[in-house]
């Protein structure tokens, strides 16, 4: 999953990044609302924090603009605790959620769990395939209730898959979702990527529809 932050204080711009970054997700960072726009207009995200109180372009017309645009990804506002009116703006403006500074930074990923999983048509931060189980809250794996090691890139793209079961996955939408800007993507490594994740919860798990992409299979079902 990928996540764009857009927020002018450095230092909670890199302490969001890296929260993000261990949580198991792929992260861009924008220090004002210019580039923020410009990256939200051009990159597949799947969440956006965003601050309002920005440089050059302000965050609720970033916001209004992304929605006059189609953009529907889910939009988590940061507000100042004593501007109340900014979370009316925010809102009518197309967010989602709102957290007022300051926060808890487990609260924040809390409530982007929350709306990334809402985007995807889940209820709870576990997301299950039969006997395989995906934690997005604690970025692990389990299959039949034992714990799978698997790389933060491994669980980026079971993550997504999980995320989108019900659909087949392009490696160029995988591509697009699982890495940050600044990642030399090779749609290559996909393949590599599944390879080492067939090996570790099932060949099966992960089929692969020719000339179409991946999605991930409830085997237990199929052999039922």
């Amino acid at each position: 999953m990928r996540v764009l932050i857009l927020e002018d204080d450095p230092d909670l711009s890199r302490q969001l990044s890296r929260a993000l970054t261990d949580a198991g997700y792929a992260v861009d960072v924008a220090n004002d609302g210019e580039e923020g726009h410009f990256l939200g207009d051009t990159e597949p995200y799947d969440a956006v924090v965003l601050d309002l109180g920005l440089p050059k372009i302000d965050g609720v017309t970033v916001l209004e603009r992304w929605r006059r645009d189609g953009k529907d990804f889910p939009v988590l506002i940061l507000t100042a605790r004593d501007r109340w009116s900014e979370k009316v703006a925010g809102f009518d403006a197309g967010a989602d959620d709102y957290l007022t500074k300051p926060f808890h930074t487990e609260e924040l990923l809390a409530r982007l769990r929350a709306l990334t999983r809402r985007a995807a048509g889940h209820t709870t931060s576990t997301i299950e395939c039969g006997a395989l189980t995906v934690d997005t809250r604690g970025a692990r794996v389990f299959i039949d209730g034992a714990p799978v090691k698997v790389t933060s890139h491994e669980f980026r793209m079971l993550s997504y898959l999980a995320h989108h079961q019900d659909r087949v996955i392009s490696r160029s939408e995988l591509v697009e979702h699982i890495y940050d800007q600044d990642f030399d993507r090779d749609s290559n490594t996909i393949e590599v990527f599944v390879g080492r994740l067939r090996k570790k919860i099932g060949q099966d798990r992960i089929e692969t529809v020719r000339g179409l992409g991946y999605r991930l299979v409830d085997v237990e079902q199929n052999t039922a």
